[in-house]
């Protein structure tokens, strides 16, 4: 079911390389239905949200690794800004990246399922026919990187911890949990509240697990660069700070003939160099520093994407939700929390001009929250969305129950002339008007002035092709660049008028819908609605 929130314009919505990865690889360096009976092995082994499981205890890896990948080898990516943690589970600091490799959970992911989970730590789960509590047995075989056998204890300590002190992710889903028992000393089972849903055993499945030895006594809130226990197949070998991490393969690693894990983690050593932004970052690709880059530049694609490079460019297609992409309102200050000024300012951005004149025509624009996805909103309402909407039907523009919501157009010069007078006319509705060239509120004189803030330099000329044209308007548009860490902060506290930024939906959209868009995520720090939407048609549905 898709149910269209264009309606409250939250963001100009941006351009995407939409079905693509673009990556180029340096040549340099060394590579190489749910069965409800819950009876048995074989059907507590895989966890769907949907669905059966690909998989069964009989297969010997995951269908996309290959038997033929070689172990040794390192590989360099590289990171833009800096970091100051090796704790990504906290809210304070500014985490490392590829800190995945040294954290595990119960259960893993298989990314070519929607939502799929198979045993990690957890060596098989039990679970009720409505899922009102899970069950998992711990491994016997699991351990941490400094020996010592991952237990229940363990688990419930990271239950406890992520609670309290984590992230609010974490902290909305475990407070679903009603008790927590351990029938013996390798199963815990989680019973759960009312209010549960079909995602909660899911995510608990996928809770990160940490030592208990290392981590108790510890403030879990302030970020840290002392390198941590941890349970994965790699350990942290090198730091320098803020500048690069290096990972190494864990030659004791506990899990390595797991089914999940068989024919993966093949490089000896990983190392993640930080860049101050992305073109100093692919100049060092360029230079043989750097081994893999994914593009997301359609117009440095278009420049190096040659064939007397010293590396190799591919492009392939994906059938994933794509980023969305846009230049997002804060709604939580006037003067967005008006909609006619989103809709005027959304009438001015030039979407094609942008396309044709930056990106080679290689873009493509953004016209659903879940772009190049089987989720993407149809043309019209079903008869079973409208039945739900229509309890808040007289809240809504009446054209929200009607076709589908389209972006202006501005193909030509006379639909630039055309927008921009349609949106002069909603900013003079919404109380604001042109004094000595500058548009001032009517009612208090005030100039209208803001400013977007961006995390990368090249981001720069899509806010400018905007402020163009708001110039026009007599609207003042200030750019601020700023370092990692600054915007982090500042976008975890909501301090912006408008951001360039993105969500990631994924092809089984569940509890993280309701930190994008949800009303008590409008109103604490650090979740992921960052336009500040707030409405109780989408609380309900």
């Amino acid at each position: 079911m898709t149910i269209r929130f264009f309606y409250f314009i939250c963001a100009i919505w941006l351009l995407s390389f939409i079905s693509s990865f673009y990556i180029n690889i340096s040549l340099a360096t060394p590579s190489s239905p749910v069965d409800t009976s819950h009876q048995g092995f074989e059907q507590n082994f895989g966890l769907s949200m949907h669905g059966i499981p690909k998989h069964t205890h009989n297969d010997e890896h995951l269908a996309y690794v290959s038997p033929q990948a070689k172990k040794g080898g390192a590989v360099n990516y590289a990171a833009i800004g800096t970091f100051d943690s090796l704790n990504p589970f906290a809210l304070k600091g500014t985490p490392a990246k590829g800190l995945h490799f040294v954290y595990e959970r119960l259960m893993a992911r298989s990314w070519d399922e929607p939502f799929t989970l198979y045993p990690l730590i957890a060596e098989h789960y039990q679970m009720a026919d409505d899922r009102s509590w899970i069950s998992f047995k711990i491994n016997s075989k699991a351990r941490f990187s400094d020996g010592s056998p991952i237990t229940t204890d363990d688990v419930m300590f990271s239950y406890d911890v992520l609670k309290e002190h984590g992230r609010p992710n974490f902290r909305r889903v475990y407070s679903l949990v009603d008790r927590i028992s351990t029938p013996d000393e390798t199963t815990i089972r989680f019973d759960l509240k009312p209010g549960f849903d079909q995602e909660t055993v899911m995510i608990l499945a996928i809770m990160p697990i940490l030592s208990k030895s290392y981590w108790e006594g510890l403030d879990f809130n302030s970020s840290t660069l002392d390198i941590p226990v941890s349970s994965g197949p790699y350990i942290i070998s090198k730091i320098q700070a803020g500048s690069q991490i290096t990972y190494q393969r864990r030659p004791d690693y506990w899990g390595a003939d797991l089914f999940v894990n068989r024919h993966q983690y093949n490089f000896n050593r990983i190392t993640f160099d930080y860049y101050r932004d992305k073109n100093v970052a692919f100049e060092s690709f360029e230079s043989g520093r750097i081994s893999f880059w994914r593009e997301d530049d359609a117009a440095r694609w278009a420049r190096t994407h040659k064939n007397d490079t010293p590396y190799q460019s591919k492009a392939f297609a994906h059938k994933r939700p794509e980023q969305v992409k846009g230049l997002i309102f804060n709604t939580r200050r006037p003067p967005f929390d008006d909609v006619r000024i989103r809709k005027a300012l959304n009438l001015t951005f030039e979407a094609d001009w942008i396309n044709r004149t930056l990106y080679g025509g290689q873009f493509k624009r953004i016209d659903s929250y879940f772009p190049n996805s089987a989720l993407k909103a149809q043309k019209t309402l079903s008869d079973v969305e409208k039945s739900l909407l229509s309890q808040w039907q007289s809240q809504f523009d009446t054209n929200i129950m009607g076709a589908d919501y389209k972006l202006p157009e501005n193909k030509s010069p006379a639909d630039v002339r055309r927008n921009l007078r349609a949106a002069g006319r909603l900013l003079s509705d919404a109380g604001w008007r042109v004094s000595d060239g500058i548009l001032t509120n009517k009612n208090t004189g005030q100039p209208f002035e803001f400013e977007i803030i961006l995390n990368q330099k090249s981001q720069e000329k899509i806010g400018l092709a905007l402020a163009r044209n708001l110039k026009r308007l007599g609207i003042i548009v200030n750019l601020r660049v700023l370092d990692s860490a600054a915007f982090l902060g500042r976008l975890n506290t909501y301090d912006y008028d408008m951001v360039v930024h993105h969500w990631q939906s994924t092809l089984s959209p569940g509890t993280e819908q309701i930190l994008f868009w949800g009303c008590a995520a409008a109103n604490e720090p650090a979740r992921w609605n960052y336009a500040g939407i707030c409405h109780q048609a989408i609380d309900e549905l």
